[in-house]
């Protein structure tokens, strides 16, 4: 919802994305022909889709009460891999992103680069956080403190841009992206 503020949503959902079909077809063979590091890529397609038709110049709405039915993992382990190819997702894409970022807006530029400089810093933070444990015996209060810092900073600024409180439940994927990252 932040992101829609300046149409450009950096991911449209697959379950409830809508193209214009004429949209679609000038970029179905960019689309089909996903490659990553040499490889062919099958992951990630509706980020890859949204990034494309950005690219091409077209706009990218959020639509709060869209509904759609989709699959979720319901164990523990398929949720944490879904996670996990997300995050992938995300990174890679972030690469063709960062070509047109400076064209959409600067808020847009700071929450992608956030998205994937975050994981990183919560993960040196973690690895920091343990590593005192297991040789001072104790995790500084500090840590933590700096961990759900930057979790309420990046929650907080997409709650005031969107108008919409809910967004500081976000916060709540901290402690995924944590297990993620230390697993």
């Amino acid at each position: 919802a932040a992101q829609a503020r300046f149409g450009a949503v950096m991911c449209c959902c697959g379950p409830c994305a809508m193209y214009r079909r004429s949209a679609l077809t000038l970029l179905l063979d960019q689309y089909e022909a996903q490659f990553f590091r040499g490889r062919p890529s099958d992951f990630g397609e509706d980020r890859h889709l949204t990034i494309l038709m950005l690219k091409a110049g077209f706009r990218t709405e959020y639509v709060p009460d869209a509904i759609a039915a989709t699959v979720v993992p319901h164990r523990l382990g398929p949720y944490l891999r879904q996670q996990l190819r997300w995050a992938r997702s995300t990174f890679r894409d972030t690469f063709l992103a960062l070509r047109l970022l400076p064209e959409l807006d600067g808020y847009l530029t700071l929450d992608v680069i956030g998205q994937n400089l975050g994981p990183f810093l919560l993960a040196i933070s973690t690895l920091a956080a343990l590593a005192e444990l297991v040789f001072g015996g104790s995790i500084p209060w500090w840590t933590g403190l700096t961990i759900a810092a930057m979790t309420m900073v990046r929650c907080s600024v997409a709650a005031v841009r969107a108008r919409d409180l809910r967004f500081i439940g976000f916060s709540l994927h901290t402690p995924i992206n944590i297990l993620l990252f230390a697993t």
